[in-house]
């Protein structure tokens, strides 16, 4: 479970991850008349093909999504679901019966976009949270935890299936602004999961790598790597000063390095995310 001030950050990212989406299904989806993937789309599906009750489908669906997430991504993950179990259906029926909301646009091309930002965002203040919003989000997470597989691609391939074979059914516009929604808020959720993780990781090859070391530790606060390297024409053993920095400390790392050579040759990319001392974890030092 979470620890300290932790679980009331977690919990008011899970609330208002959910009241974003119920804002966006009301606001959006609903009045335009929008198709969606997920667990709704699923029943839609089973309905008009089995004749499956749609209330009974996302029941059952749902419990047995939620049984999936306890046994494997753990108790902590199932408690917070279970605020979004309840939540969500809470403030979904109090904004739709906000009037205002049903009218905010008749542009179905406005809909689906501005719905797809709001989902896409909601979702992953979730996902972030360590939980769901139940149903079809549950099994990208079991996947990614089992298979490494990316959460953002495993929900976009799940409901652009889900819209397609819907076409069996709906109108075919609607298929189309389906799928628009889905890549927008797809993207969306990747954006917002690496959020604030983002880093920038530096190589410098220099003959004066010492000093250069040693300004990175004195100045910028930062730890380094050496990796023994080779020249390729020359064969002369020449270390490779290794860092990660924040994305403002760049600038600074750059002046730096080349006032002591101007010569140093820097190889510069962006990395997702760094876990460990000085990032996620405090420093320390000696």
């Amino acid at each position: 479970m979470f620890k300290g001030s932790a679980i009331y950050k977690n919990i008011g990212l899970i609330l208002l991850g959910n009241t974003i989406y119920a804002l966006a299904v009301a606001a959006f989806i609903l009045p335009s008349g929008l198709i969606t993937g997920g667990t709704t789309g699923l029943a839609l599906l089973f309905y008009h093909q089995f004749g499956i009750p749609i209330t009974l489908f996302v029941s059952v669906f749902n419990i047995a999504m939620f049984i999936l997430g306890a046994l494997v991504l753990g108790r902590a993950f199932a408690m917070t679901t279970l605020i979004s179990t309840f939540y969500y259906p809470f403030v979904l029926g109090i904004l739709l019966k906000v009037p205002s909301l049903q009218n905010m646009t008749s542009d179905h091309l406005l809909s689906a976009i501005y719905a797809g930002i709001m989902i896409g965002f909601s979702l992953g203040l979730v996902i972030k949270a360590g939980a769901s919003t139940g149903g079809m989000d549950i099994p990208p997470l079991v996947l990614n935890k089992k298979f490494g597989f990316p959460v953002s691609m495993v929900l976009y391939a799940f409901d652009f299936t889900i819209l397609l074979s819907q076409m069996l059914f709906a109108n075919k516009e609607q298929v189309l602004y389906g799928i628009l929604l889905v890549l927008i808020y797809t993207v969306v959720l990747d954006k917002v999961l690496i959020l604030g993780q983002s880093r920038t990781q530096v190589k410098i090859i220099s003959k004066k790598y010492e000093e250069i070391n040693r300004m990175i530790i004195q100045h910028l606060d930062r730890g380094s790597t050496l990796i023994q390297a080779e020249t390729g024409y020359c064969h002369n053993n020449n270390p490779v000063v290794l860092t990660v920095v924040s994305n403002r400390e760049l600038h600074k790392l750059n002046e730096l390095a080349l006032s002591i050579d101007p010569n140093a040759f820097m190889i510069i990319n962006r990395v997702n995310e760094v876990k460990g001392r000085g990032f996620t974890m405090d420093k320390s030092y000696k």
